[in-house]
């Protein structure tokens, strides 16, 4: 039996430090990011997650490390976008589609909800992101309805979800519709981001709260690929669905993540050439 001790690399500590040019807003922010860090490093100092299987995939104790930062990184994303709209009570610049999107990947891809059980933690973390999602959504189509900004946001979605779903039934590790939907949504997720890059693409701007989303959410996933190399190494686990998946979605956020760290952490705005 393992454990691994939760901490905030102290390199990590020295990264952020370093960033002396960045705004007094947006150090404020990382400075809110890594005492969430460091709370869970109190709350959480040792965390063990015992060995279970879950629809043809098997969760064992692992570097969690990586797996945490990835979820706070997703769970701050969710958090920013949502504080975003209420606040300022539109959702101008956001892309309804890709919400809509993330929320048909947290459906499908949580249904073992219902059928299994592995942890509080994960049972919480499902739960919020289909509930998020959804109220996103709602808060989009319905309640800011009027602020939604869909002249820009053209991106034909049908174009990801049909290829995503004859693929997800031809390449599965395990040909069950549990495990097709779970592979749906892993494919899903990878490109259900292009909608909202569509839109900044076509508005050439991006207001700094909506990059901090992005940036958020692009850095979630690229958290995991940590994790999946140290699993491949020290464990010999290599799922090539989920590992391939997110690599294509990690790649998708480059473009961005340069133009967050050059002008957004210089305090400027982020925007394209017409």
């Amino acid at each position: 039996m393992n454990y691994y001790n939760f901490a905030l690399p102290s390199a990590a500590r020295q990264r952020l430090a370093c960033l002396t040019s960045a705004s007094h807003a947006v150090k404020w922010k990382l400075g809110v990011v890594c005492s969430c860090l460091r709370v869970c490093e109190r709350v959480f100092p040792v965390v063990h997650i015992p060995e279970c299987s879950s629809g043809g995939h098997v969760f064992s104790t692992e570097p969690l490390r990586d797996v945490l930062c990835g979820d706070m990184s997703h769970l701050l994303a969710i958090i920013i976008l949502l504080m975003k709209i209420w606040k300022t009570r539109s959702c101008a610049g956001i892309s309804g589609k890709s919400q809509a999107l993330f929320a048909l990947v947290f459906t499908t891809r949580y249904l073992d909800l219902f059928t299994s059980f592995i942890s509080l933690y994960n049972t919480i973390m499902k739960v919020f992101f289909i509930v998020s999602s959804y109220f996103t959504v709602f808060l989009i189509y319905f309640k800011f309805k009027a602020t939604y900004d869909s002249n820009h946001d053209t991106f034909r979605a049908e174009f990801l979800v049909v290829p995503v779903g004859g693929l997800s039934i031809l390449v599965n590790s395990e040909f069950t519709p549990l495990e097709i939907l779970w592979t749906f949504s892993i494919y899903l997720e990878s490109v259900a981001i292009l909608p909202q890059l569509f839109m900044v693409s076509k508005t050439g701007e991006a207001e700094s709260i909506t990059s901090h989303y992005l940036f958020a959410l692009g850095s979630y996933r690229a958290l995991y690929i940590f994790n999946w190399i140290y699993r491949y190494y020290f464990e010999g686990f290599f799922d090539l669905i989920a590992v391939v998946s997110g690599c294509v979605q990690t790649i998708l956020y480059c473009d961005f993540f340069y133009l967050y760290i050059t002008k957004v952490l210089r305090g400027k705005k982020i925007t394209l050439p017409a």
